[in-house]
């Protein structure tokens, strides 16, 4: 069945501007090039209601003016006056969190500032930086409470510009390998769909778009939000049926960075997002376990994303992620923080035979994830007190239980390690056990990758790669299951031990790419030291908004390398959690329960500080009994077993269709056309701006600065190597001798310009002699008149390490012959025009020879360059590029294959 061409449906409201009158707020949104513009009518005479209305026509630039211009005529207090303006503009900003009412009006909440952090095909994520947030109802109409302040402050305590994400044409809240299986779907289907939401939806705004009817069309795709990982849902709930789609912005939360890994020269952007449940959601303390909807405290759903960035299409590029799961024990438990403890007691609230919460949570795995869930369990095993052991026997009770229903094949698969005790114990290796537990779980449930197995990967198997799971389909391969961690806070430990598993899947991806030659990584290359950053600030993220302070033990800290100083940096981590614990974790829970809408303010209900707890806000079945009990066997639902190992979300059926909106598009219109969206011809574009240059750098940040040293991001490095150990650590800049080996004629980098000139005096004297070496290439530590001799080695080094040979033997006759014949072809390449080296000075550098320059190009300088003439051959080369660019691959030819295998033959048989 042939497959459509399909791309994600991209926002046209990305910049908005807020107009006001007494009567009305107009907001005006427009695309990024402002050439269609949409009008949203907010009414301010209503004290307590929200009434929109939303304008369905499609405005040109011209169209808009004129329309505020009427409006701004119309409301004036005097026709004809110009002092008193009638319409005034209130504030600009890039996207609607949502609409809030406490106990008077309605609020609205705008993004006023933004920053790009990733780009992934050339679909840009932005954080949040900024919001604003604005009273609706007019000042005549406003009916005064109270508590309104209070409750206003409450909400304002959740920081929207704290780790907040949102993209107007990629869809955060779900998976890469679902975002492309949609767009992958069976040509026929998407034309019934866009039948059917013509035909059959209310939507009055589906009619735009291309007919169906003939015509080369794109399908425009935009899928349903998995709303567990939306933290804007509940404010976007008033209005969601009343306005257009693009005027509806989701956010996560959680984290998201990205680095560039470059392999000679190759862009490979390494991309790590990390999406925070909004279901029982809160702090360290006061959410553990899971609520009665199966629901866990802290669980976070990690993917790594990697792919090509020399290609930007999601039809032609070249993509891969993986994704792992952490959590709190799906069990009825919590902790007692009022005795003032470090570690309170865990307490199991409430008896469950039958492992009820134990079968919701993992039935919406299997849902999501497909099968096999793997559930690596860290947490202490052998206690002198009974603690975190009473979590263990509680978790394998319910899993044997759940097992006993499901077929073996698709049963969860339960790994218990106590990481603790192999980290005392002297004899074991924490992250060599780890690697082992990683390899066999990426072996079982795969990983995603958007294209079938190279040739060479079929010519010369690898041994592991034959043993990987997951699901091998035409278009590459499918992840199937996920990997669960838990440790009992979810912090420390489980975040070393997600970034072992990741390590090991992102080994298969680079090699399913046809960048390494075998699946396997090792440590202190730049690739895992890049990674391994990526990770930790990931951890970090995650640790100061569960436990409210940073992670206290690290990777190096596992691997025992950390310096002695890193004990006293954990002591404070320490005692910041233990302080947010006890003193801010309830301020903050009662924050987050109002942001997401679990607790609404009402006349005649308690106030959400004077209740004693918010239990019953997150167990619904404490205020009504459900009127469906499930079943104590069947726990799974209906139609996930029977498609299983795939997750049923990505099915093509009837209920996920429903799930999206389709519509077709000339291939050109801007809804579809990700490369206006990414380059925005539109714009001045800077490149001291440019997200691509200034995000990190695996071979300006971590590669040493050393001459011939190997630039693969593959190469193990030495500990004092690596460009990040001398240049990013801020507080041994002083400490460190900088040893730059680099030739005479190489530019200092970037990142050493921040260095020399903290620590060196950048006087005159160096720009009078040309002829000196200036100070900035060799950085030296200020020490005292005894330290000389330490100073004159760190500076005159041996040849050995500079050229890698040592140049005191004379050199021999053969080498010398060689060096002659150099000469002699530089010499006739360089020709000398005799006549033109008449020179009328008597400057001392007058004699010295004029090279006549050596370039493809007939004029080059620095006014202007005319570029050389291609021949026929090299631009049919280059339109081959273009057309593999956009997903027109050329066959190849009988003579391509021939050459291919003769290379195979006479290389590896």
């Amino acid at each position: 069945m042939p497959v459509a061409a399909a791309a994600p449906l991209i926002s046209s409201v990305q910049k908005l501007v807020l107009y006001e009158t007494r009567a009305r707020y107009f907001l005006v949104g427009s695309n990024p090039a402002e050439t269609k513009y949409r009008v949203l009518k907010i009414d301010r005479t209503e004290p307590k209601d929200l009434v929109i209305i939303d304008d369905k026509h499609v405005y040109t630039q011209q169209e808009v003016r004129e329309l505020l211009g009427r409006l701004d005529l119309g409301n004036r207090t005097k026709m004809g006056q110009k002092g008193s303006s009638g319409l005034s503009r209130a504030v600009s900003a890039f996207g609607i969190v949502g609409f809030v009412r406490f106990l008077e009006g309605y609020y609205i909440v705008l993004i006023t500032k933004r920053r790009k952090m990733a780009d992934i095909g050339g679909h840009a994520i932005y954080k949040i930086e900024d919001t604003n947030m604005i009273y609706i109802p007019n000042d005549s109409v406003r009916v005064s409470h109270p508590d309104e302040a209070r409750y206003l402050r409450i909400f304002q305590n959740v920081d929207l510009s704290s780790n907040f994400y949102f993209s107007y044409s990629y869809d955060l809240s779900h998976s890469l390998q679902y975002n492309l299986t949609v767009l992958r779907m069976p040509l026929e289907t998407l034309k019934t769909e866009t039948t059917q939401t013509r035909q059959e939806s209310f939507d009055i705004f589906e009619d735009e778009g291309l007919s169906t009817q003939g015509g080369s069309g794109v399908f425009g795709i935009c899928s349903k939000p998995y709303e567990k990982y939306v933290w804007n849902a509940k404010l976007l709930e008033a209005v969601r049926g009343a306005v257009h789609r693009d005027w509806l912005l989701y956010i996560i939360h959680g984290f998201c960075g990205q680095s560039k890994l470059l392999i000679y020269g190759r862009p490979i952007y390494v991309t790590l997002i990390a999406r925070r449940s909004s279901k029982f959601a809160g702090t360290r303390f006061l959410k553990r376990g899971s609520n009665c909807e199966g629901d866990v405290a802290n669980e976070v759903e990690t993917e790594q994303i990697l792919y090509d960035a020399s290609v930007m299409s999601f039809s032609a590029g070249s993509y891969s992620s993986y994704v792992q799961v952490r959590g709190s024990v799906p069990l009825y438990w919590s902790q007692d923080i009022s005795t003032m403890m470090p570690k309170p007691p865990i307490t199991l609230d409430q008896a469950d035979p039958y492992a009820h919460v134990a079968a919701l949570h993992f039935d919406q795995m299997l849902q999501r994830f497909g099968s096999p869930i793997i559930i690596l369990n860290l947490v202490k095993e052998r206690e002198k007190r009974k603690h975190e052991r009473i979590l263990s026997e509680e978790l394998v009770a319910a899993v044997t239980y759940l097992n006993q229903f499901l077929p073996p094949e698709h049963a969860i698969i339960y790994i218990p390690w106590d990481m603790a005790k192999y980290t005392k114990s002297k004899l074991c290796n924490v992250l060599d056990r780890l690697n082992v537990i990683a390899e066999s779980v990426v072996k079982k449930t795969g990983f995603f990758v958007n294209r079938p197995d190279s040739y060479c990967s079929i010519l010369r198997p690898d041994e592991k790669w034959n043993e990987l799971g997951g699901c091998v389909v035409s278009t590459g391969r499918l992840q199937t299951g996920v990997l669960r961690t838990n440790c009992v806070d979810c912090l420390d430990r489980t975040n070393t031990a997600q970034f072992m598993v990741g390590k090991c899947a992102l080994a298969y991806q680079l090699y399913s790419l046809g960048l390494i030659d075998k699946p396997n990584l090792q440590f202190d290359t730049d690739a895992v030291r890049l990674f391994e950053e990526l990770y930790e600030d990931h951890g970090d993220t995650l640790s100061l908004q569960y436990g409210g302070s940073q992670l206290v033990h690290r990777v190096k800290t596992y691997r025992k390398i950390a310096p002695w100083t890193q004990h006293s940096k954990d002591i404070m981590q320490t005692l910041s959690r233990y302080y947010s614990n006890a003193f801010s974790d309830a301020d903050r829970q009662d924050s987050i329960n109002l942001f997401l809408g679990v607790f609404k303010p009402a006349e005649g209900k308690p106030h959400l500080w004077e209740l004693p707890t918010d239990f019953y806000l997150h167990h619904k079945n404490t205020l009504n009994l459900s009127q469906t009990r499930q079943s104590y066997t069947y726990w799974w639902t209906t139609g996930v077993l029977k498609h299983l190992p795939l997750p049923f979300d990505e099915v093509t059926c009837a209920e996920n269709r429903r799930k999206l909106t389709v519509k077709k598009f000339h291939k050109y219109e801007e809804e579809i056309d990700i490369h206006n969206e990414f380059f925005r011809p539109y714009e001045l574009s800077s490149f001291d701006e440019t997200f691509c240059l200034a995000m990190t750098n695996s071979t300006r940040d971590f590669m040493p600065k050393n001459v011939g040293i190997d630039p693969s991001p593959f190469t193990v490095r030495k500990p004092d190597e690596t460009g990040k150990s001398v240049l990013g650590n801020k507080n041994n800049r002083e400490e460190t001798v900088l040893q730059r080996k680099t030739a005479a004629s190489a530019p200092p980098p970037p990142s050493e310009e921040a260095v020399s000139s903290s620590s060196e005096d950048d006087s005159g004297t160096d720009k009078e002699d040309e002829g000196a070496v200036s100070q900035r290439s060799t950085p030296v530590k200020v020490t005292d008149a005894g330290d000389n001799t330490k100073i004159t080695e760190n500076v005159v080094q041996s040849t050995k390490d500079v050229y890698g040979v040592n140049l005191s033997d004379i050199p021999s006759e053969d080498d010398l012959a060689i060096y002659a014949r150099f000469v002699q072809l530089g010499q006739s390449q360089h020709k000398q025009d005799k006549g033109s080296q008449q020179f009328s000075s008597k400057h001392p550098l007058d004699k010295v020879i004029n090279l006549i320059p050596i370039s493809s190009f007939s004029q080059d300088n620095i006014y202007e360059v005319q570029p050389p003439r291609a021949d026929r051959k090299s631009i049919e080369i280059f339109h081959a590029h273009i057309q593999a660019g956009r997903g027109n691959m050329q066959p190849l030819g009988r003579d391509d294959f021939l050459m291919y295998r003769e290379y195979i033959r006479n290389r590896y048989m």
